[in-house]
């Protein structure tokens, strides 16, 4: 199968200058109805055989500057069962497409804080997965509450992918891509296409996360569909300072489109399943998954703990991600 997918570089307009929770509400819904007719009319030039788009990273909102924990929540989170993501979910039904996108999600089982979660709607408008960020520096994870997380979802939820008639998808978070061992999670579930919703410097020179996206394609044969934002307005950071290089990437590392700076839709490219899978299919030593040796790392990744899980408390604050950190790493000094 041959379809052509876009990675849509859009400027995120920002909440966090805006007053009240009904006024930053405005705001989202009118972001969404402008990606909406982006999407639409990029549809248009690239051809009906657009069949997924990936969003960036909190295209809806930005992400929290000031704000507490409760106060983010309040203002900026979605729940799945709210009319905005029937909005959101409206534009696949619409335009007959996979969307794929990140937002600050509100869960009732975890009323005190919120979750970063990367989606997939189908063309039918139905939620077909939903990743909640496992890595991040000031957000509260599943890691974080992870004995509860896995009593009420399962450790299945952890690690999500979908199967469907364009591939198997799976959703990989911003700065994520650096961290090898989600791709691969997601790899050995059959995972064939990541969406990799992003907000990142953008540069001439290479850069962190870039380097990854390729590195992360070729140890796991796979496409990299990675969206970054077209600038942040709203906030004092320069709005610039991410803005560019959405980008394709194939099974083999090779990039296919990649965007400039601004508004874009040129970082579209045509995914081809059949090559994929015969790559994946064929021995050779460019076939890294088959010539795994997982056993021989096993033992090393159940032994030795660097950041512990379970750390929320009733009282967390932004600032005890940092306690917890330097606590972390002078348990690493300690062991030289």
């Amino acid at each position: 199968m041959r379809y052509k997918a876009l990675a849509l570089q859009t400027t995120c307009c920002a909440i966090n200058k805006i007053g009240g929770k009904s006024d930053a509400k405005l705001l989202i819904i009118d972001s969404i109805k402008r990606i909406k007719n982006q999407i639409a009319a990029s549809k248009n030039f690239i051809g009906q055989d657009l069949k997924l788009v990936v969003l960036p990273e909190y295209f809806a909102t930005g992400f929290p500057i000031q704000e507490s924990l409760s106060v983010w929540r309040e203002k900026a989170c979605i729940h799945i069962d709210d009319e905005i993501f029937e909005d959101i979910a409206g534009i696949s039904k619409d335009l007959n497409i996979y969307l794929s996108g990140n937002m600050y999600e509100s869960d009732h089982n975890f009323p005190d804080f919120y979750f970063q979660t990367s989606f997939i709607t189908n063309p039918d408008g139905e939620l077909i997965l939903r990743y909640r960020r496992l890595n991040s520096m000031f957000a509260v994870t599943p890691y974080d509450v992870l004995d509860d997380y896995i009593r009420i979802y399962s450790k299945e939820a952890l690690f999500p992918v979908v199967e469907t008639e364009i591939g198997n998808l799976a959703c990989i978070a911003s700065e994520e891509i650096l961290y090898p061992e989600i791709a691969r999670c997601l790899m050995m579930r059959g995972a064939e296409i990541f969406c990799h919703s992003t907000s990142e410097v953008c540069s001439p020179l290479k850069t962190q996360k870039n380097i990854a996206k390729q590195a992360r394609s070729i140890e796991n044969i796979g496409y990299i569909i990675s969206a970054n934002s077209a600038s942040i307005a709203g906030t004092d950071f320069p709005s610039a300072s991410t803005d560019g290089s959405s980008k394709i990437i194939n099974y083999e590392g090779l990039i296919l489109a990649e965007a400039g700076q601004g508004e874009s839709m040129v970082a579209n490219a045509t995914i081809d399943l059949d090559a994929l899978r015969h790559h994946r299919e064929r021995p050779g030593m460019s076939n890294f998954i088959s010539r795994q040796r997982n056993e021989l790392f096993a033992e090393s990744y159940q032994n030795f703990t660097f950041y512990p899980s379970n750390m929320w408390h009733k009282d967390f604050q932004k600032s005890d991600f940092i306690k917890i950190q330097k606590s972390v790493i002078d348990q690493l000094c300690t062991k030289k």
